[in-house]
Order: structure tokens, then C-alpha cells, then sequence
């Protein structure tokens, strides 16, 4: 079986057609394309199950065993493997932070001193007042029980009476400081929107939505169980985001598109644009002397897994990052072509392509200021920092941590736009080189029918002048 299939059935004429004319102007051939022909599916099957059996071979391969070196020593490093339980703010009140030895943390402002904002006497310093948390666990063997949680003026996390909390336990501490506040929970807010998400992609999209909402869990499961385990037990970053990425490629394209001749031409041109943004990618990586090692998370990761290339672990994250607008493009871009070609069967490869790229040059315009503003947004405190330092436009973008998202960007709007030529060629080769055939035995087919009408036209039309005469 090939992994090509048909996109429609041909549209077969009815007798009832050739038999009876009614006077119509049109033709009854209205419809969907015609299918690309069984030679033409059997070159790209023969292109892209090789590509298939690769890639699930790599999976075979490169997949995590046993259990990861983080669980197995009992330590993560982060933090997040700490017992939690559920709690919940019983009362909030306000206290003097004096009262309560708690020292402010904001920087001591200008004409007021320390001693003021602890609110000791002297130089007319107000006192600062902090507020005093009531926190009631409400899970697990210690549930009822309640501790205070002081919360400076200044501090970025306020509580509410009423709040859902996370709390930390700590068996082995002492009594006092067994539990405390870890995080906000977040669980009704994240499920709502999750829910409304859904459910305008499936208002809107119908099966076609569902189709998608399973490919997003099938691609969040490659991602969780295949791609950030198996760098964690020591293979090549690269290796694995190509691996794991060509399979999300594969499945979330064929699961929402359909396996037909018109999605293929998209994973063609999604593979062809990601070789090209792995190539640049390691080429400017290695000449710009980029790291990867620019933040704390990655330091961490680092310091606690020495194994991980972080160099690859840079390139993996620029074409995991590019993978999904790429998807867009590609099968948008395949689809113009499909639907421009339906709409005039009769043109010229130049013009076909013509069309399509006009349509592909608007989407470059948005997809890149959209890629653009997307990573601009993600470092916008460390641009703000930059801007607060006065520093030189040239010194900002030249520091190890721009340039890595400048690469990045860059890197990734080249394969976005690379991807629109790419698809859109192989788009129109296929819609049109491989109905050449069938269009000029359909024009032949076509005269004769339009001779054979235009003779019973032209009878009928005589005997309506007699009838006319008798008349």
C-alpha cells in the first residue's frame, strides 16, 4: 500500500447527462480536482516511506530505556520533585512589619532611611505594614492544620482570603517549618481556558478540529515521552529534535490533512525547509561561537547532566521552534496551488506559479513580523534591561544572549521563507505535469461532446425556425 492516496474520485458522467440536454450553458464536470495519476503517487510514496521507515527507526533506536538518571538518584535539582499538598488562605490580615521581624526588600528609597521604613522612630518614617497569612492545609495526613505566611509590602505575590494554594511539605524540618507556600494553584483558570480552547477549535474547524486536537496531544506526547527524555540520557539533541520532529511533522500533517497526494507535497516541502534551517543553523551557531549556555535554567540543566551537548541543544530548539509555523505555510501554500488549479484546469505552469507565489508573498509578510514579535515578546524583560543600561544598539545585538535569539529568529524566518518557493514549485509540478495526459484526452473528449451538442443545437434550432414559420 502506498502512502499516497487519491484526493478525490473522478466525477464519472451520468447518462441521464448525455442523453438529455436541457439547454444548460455549463458543463456538468464542476468539482473536485482530479486525482493526480497512480504514477505520480508511487514517486512520492517511494520518497517518502523510505523518510517514513527512517524515522521510525530513529524512534526505535534513539528511545529513552530504563529510568532516567534524575529519578533514579532521587533529585532533580529544581525542586520539583518535593512533596505538595493542597491549601487554601483562611484569613488575611495586616501587621506591622516590626512586629513580625520582617525586613522590607525594596532598596531603601532617597531621603528615607531604613530605620524609617521599619517604622522605628525618628525622622518621621511611616511604619511598614506587611500582611499576615492564615494557611490551612487541605490535604493529606496533616489536613486542618494551620501556619502563618508573611508577606512583605513589596512582595510580587499577594494572597487573598479565599485563595487556592500549593504548599511544600518538608517531613524531615522541623514542626514549624514542615509546609509552606510553594505556588498559586492554577488548576481551574488553566483547565477553563484548555476547555474554551477546545471548544473553538472544534466549533469551528468540526472533525477536522478534532483531528487537530489529537494531533496536538500526539505531538506534546513525542515531545514528553520521546524528545526531553532521550537528551536527557545522553544522545545527540540534534539528532533527536530531527527525529522526534519529522515524526510530529508526519503524523500531525497526514492526522489533520488527510494521506493524500496534497499533504504529501507539504511534508516534501516541510522536510526540504527544515534541512535548510538545520544547515544554517549549525553553520552560524559554530561561526558566531554561540553556547547555548546564556541563562540560568540552561547553566542548571548543564551543571546537573555534564553529558548534554548544549550547543545541540540550541540548533534542537531552533527547528523544534520552526517546525509549526512551517506546517502552515507548506500547507497553505500546497492548498493555493490545489485550488487555483481547479478553478482555471486550463493554466500555464508560469501562471499557476505566478498566482500562488502572490498569495505565498503575503504570508511571508505576516508569518515573519509574526515570528519576529513572538521571540521580541519572549525577551522583553532582557531588551528592558538593555534599554534601562543605555547600551549601544550594536554592543545589545552582538551579546552572546541577543545574538542567540537573533540567530534563532533569523535562521527560522529563512527556512519560513525558503519553504514558500520550495512548496509552491513542487505544488504546481505535481498538479500539472502529471494531468497533461489526462487534459488533452479530456480536450479531445471534450470537443467531440461540444461538436456532438452543437449538432443538436443546431437541429433543434431549425426546427424551432420551422415551427416559428408554420406559425
Amino acid at each position: 500500500m502506498t502512502a499516497i492516496q487519491q484526493d478525490h474520485p473522478p466525477e464519472q458522467p451520468r447518462p441521464s447527462d448525455q442523453a438529455h440536454d436541457h439547454g444548460h450553458g455549463h458543463s456538468h464536470g464542476h468539482g473536485p480536482a482530479a486525482p493526480v495519476s497512480a504514477r505520480l503517487r508511487k514517486i512520492i510514496a517511494a520518497v517518502l516511506i523510505p523518510f517514513a521507515v527512517a524515522v521510525v527507526a530513529g524512534l526505535i533506536v534513539l528511545w529513552p530505556g530504563g529510568t532516567p538518571d534524575h529519578k533514579a538518584s532521587g533529585r532533580s535539582g529544581l525542586g520539583f520533585d518535593q512533596q505538595t499538598v493542597a491549601g487554601r488562605v483562611v484569613k488575611v490580615e495586616e501587621v506591622n512589619c516590626a512586629d513580625v521581624n520582617a525586613q522590607p526588600q525594596a532598596p531603601t528609597e532617597p531621603g528615607q532611611d531604613s530605620a524609617a521604613q521599619n517604622g522605628a522612630p525618628g525622622q518621621g518614617g511611616k511604619k511598614s505594614v506587611c500582611e499576615k497569612a492564615t494557611i490551612e492545609v487541605t490535604s493529606g495526613k496533616d489536613k486542618g492544620r494551620t501556619f502563618p505566611e508573611i508577606v512583605q509590602p513589596n512582595a510580587s505575590r499577594q494572597f487573598s482570603a479565599g485563595q487556592e494554594l500549593k504548599l511544600a511539605y518538608a517531613p524531615k524540618a522541623p514542626k514549624e517549618l514542615q509546609y509552606s507556600v510553594s505556588d498559586v494553584d492554577r488548576s481551574m483558570p488553566m483547565a477553563l481556558l484548555a476547555g474554551l480552547f477546545a471548544l473553538a477549535v472544534v466549533a469551528v474547524g468540526r472533525l477536522r478540529g478534532v483531528f487537530a486536537l489529537v494531533a496536538l496531544a500526539i505531538s506534546f506526547g513525542v515531545l514528553t515521552l520521546f524528545i526531553l527524555p532521550a537528551i536527557l540520557q545522553g544522545s545527540n539533541p540534534l539528532v533527536v529534535a530531527v527525529v522526534g520532529g519529522s515524526a510530529i511533522m508526519l503524523l500531525a500533517l497526514y492526522m489533520c490533512h488527510g494521506l493524500t497526494a496534497r499533504t504529501s507535497v507539504a511534508v516534501l516541502g516541510t522536510l526540504v525547509s527544515l534541512l535548510l534551517i538545520g544547515v544554517l543553523g549549525s553553520l552560524f551557531i559554530a561561526w558566531a561561537s554561540l553556547t547555548g549556555n546564556t541563562d540560568d535554567q540552561t547553566g542548571l540543566v548543564h551543571g546537573l547532566y555534564p553529558n548534554i551537548e548544549i550547543r545541540g541543544l540550541l540548533l534542537a530548539g531552533v527547528i523544534i521552534g520552526s517546525l509549526g509555523v512551517l506546517d502552515d505555510v507548506t500547507v497553505t501554500q500546497t492548498s493555493a496551488v490545489w485550488e487555483l488549479r481547479a478553478a482555471d484546469p486550463t493554466v500555464s505552469r508560469r501562471r499557476l506559479y505566478g498566482a500562488a507565489m502572490r498569495i505565498g508573498r503575503d504570508h511571508i509578510a505576516s508569518v515573519v513580523n509574526t515570528l519576529v514579535l513572538a521571540y521580541a515578546g519572549a525577551s522583553l524583560p532582557l531588551l528592558l534591561l538593555f534599554s534601562i543600561a543605555d547600551t549601544g544598539v550594536g554592543t545589545v545585538a552582538t551579546s552572546e544572549i541577543v545574538a542567540e535569539e537573533i540567530v534563532r529568529t533569523l535562521v527560522g524566518s529563512i527556512g519560513l521563507v525558503a519553504s514558500v518557493p520550495v512548496t509552491t514549485a513542487l505544488a504546481v509540478l505535481v498538479v500539472s505535469a502529471d494531468r497533461a495526459p489526462a487534459a488533452d484526452g479530456g480536450a479531445k473528449r471534450g470537443a467531440d461532446a461540444g461538436g456532438a451538442q452543437a449538432a443538436r443545437t443546431g437541429r433543434g434550432g431549425r426546427g424551432r425556425r420551422r415551427r416559428a414559420k408554420t406559425r
